[in-house]
């Protein structure tokens, strides 16, 4: 069937859902066969669902579709209003007004002098510590956020000198890394990406290597999570970092070789999501080589980037390749690690849960989410892979799995006690 010369607007027209895919694939600038791939059928399989000689699949399929996509809400996938489900945005947090008035505010003129530079510089050490050893860490980071921000920007206002200003400067670009990480996954992205290219800003303000690696790697993440059309820009920032820091490096300290090392491998992550195998791969082993050269109990303040994160990052590049069986290897030598952050934590076994399950091991996958929950609620809650697998399980046709995916998916806040 063929769609009319100037395509419907999918979140508006009752389309039929063959329809709404080829439009919102072809918003994120797919092929039908990369579609396809990422979802585990044969092109010409999506090429009759999309031209209506197929009905549409079951809701595992549709969900594993949403996720190719990064739909963000089912109905705007299915045309079902009674569908609605956020899957890559989590329940707006409560303290996100705050946090957002905080950003958005541009006071010229203040009489309060701004805490001293070394008070505000510990209170936001502690932020981070605390944003790795809390369960609840949306809660935790956003309720000293507010008046971080406004004390890092004041800071900036009331610099006297050059140094002074770079020095507010480094803090400020800090703040923003860490707001960076509670906007994620709220349902405001404007607000995100005024986080993401702020931070950046004040990093190259500061002149601070550290700071600029730090929002480059943040900045990165923002536009490769706008989806395909935007992973040419995330590598581009990732390498112009990369470059930088790359003379600096026999000089640097610990924390400026991780930032590096982070940023090697996300371009792996990012080579993961176009499926380029080699690349992928090639660049976890150059990460690999950097984690191996930091002290064996090292731990990034900000991105975990350690010896102890390199296998569940292996897991995640072989999640996005979509080898479920080296994903499960994987997560076995990543078992024998142990991540200090609990958000990384909980991060990892979503990424285990996700090659359990391309593996064909839903049960052990559903297991993995438990082990989430656990490690860290918050970020089971604000994560779409997750959300997409309970979504899947509680319609399994095993009644144990289904009562424990449903029983998880009430406390994770997706089914209604």
């Amino acid at each position: 069937m063929k769609l009319p010369e100037v395509s419907p607007d999918p979140y508006v027209d009752p389309l039929r859902f063959g329809q709404r895919v080829q439009i919102l694939r072809e918003r994120r600038g797919m092929t039908q066969a990369q579609l396809a791939g990422l979802v585990g059928i044969s092109p010409h399989t999506m090429r009759k669902i999309e031209n209506g000689q197929q009905k549409a699949p079951a809701l595992g399929m549709v969900i594993r579709i949403a996720e190719a996509l990064r739909v963000r809400d089912l109905a705007d996938l299915t045309g079902r209003p009674d569908g609605h489900v956020d899957l890559f945005v989590g329940p707006g947090h409560p303290r996100l007004a705050a946090v957002k008035a905080a950003v958005d505010a541009f006071p010229l003129t203040s009489d309060t002098e701004p805490p001293p530079v070394a008070h505000v510089e510990s209170r936001l050490h502690a932020a981070w510590r605390e944003r790795h050893k809390s369960p609840n860490h949306r809660e935790t980071v956003g309720k000293l956020l507010p008046d971080l921000i406004r004390d890092t920007q004041s800071l900036v206002r009331h610099a006297d000198t050059a140094a002074d200003r770079r020095a507010a400067q480094r803090l400020l670009s800090q703040t923003y890394s860490l707001s960076q990480f509670f906007v994620a996954y709220q349902p405001d992205s404007d607000l995100l990406w005024r986080v993401a290219e702020r931070g950046m800003i004040a990093a190259q303000e500061s002149e601070d290597p550290h700071a600029i690696g730090v929002a480059s790697w943040l900045l990165a993440q923002a536009h490769r999570d706008r989806g395909i059309r935007h992973y040419d820009a995330a590598d581009a920032v990732n390498r112009e970092a990369l470059a930088y820091l790359r003379s600096l490096l026999p000089d640097a300290g610990a924390d400026v070789r991780a930032i590096a090392g982070a940023l090697e491998f996300e371009l792996g992550y990012t080579a993961a999501r176009r499926r380029e195998t080699g690349t992928a791969w090639r660049h976890w082993d150059r990460a690999n080589v950097m984690a191996a050269r930091l002290p064996a109990d090292y731990f990034h303040p900000v991105t975990s980037f350690s010896q102890a994160i390199m296998s569940a990052h292996a897991v995640t590049v072989a999640v996005e390749l979509h080898q479920g069986g080296e994903a499960v290897r994987q997560s076995a030598k990543a078992d024998k690690a142990v991540i200090k952050s609990r958000p990384r934590r909980a991060r990892h076994r979503i990424e285990e849960a996700r090659g359990y399950r391309l593996d064909g091991q839903p049960d052990v996958a559903v297991a993995s989410l438990e082990k989430a929950f656990e490690a860290a609620p918050e970020t089971i809650r604000y994560n779409g892979y997750a959300r997409s697998i309970l979504l899947e399980e509680i319609e399994s046709t095993q009644a144990a799995r289904r009562r424990r995916a449903a029983d998880l998916a009430m406390k994770v806040g997706i089914l209604a006690a």
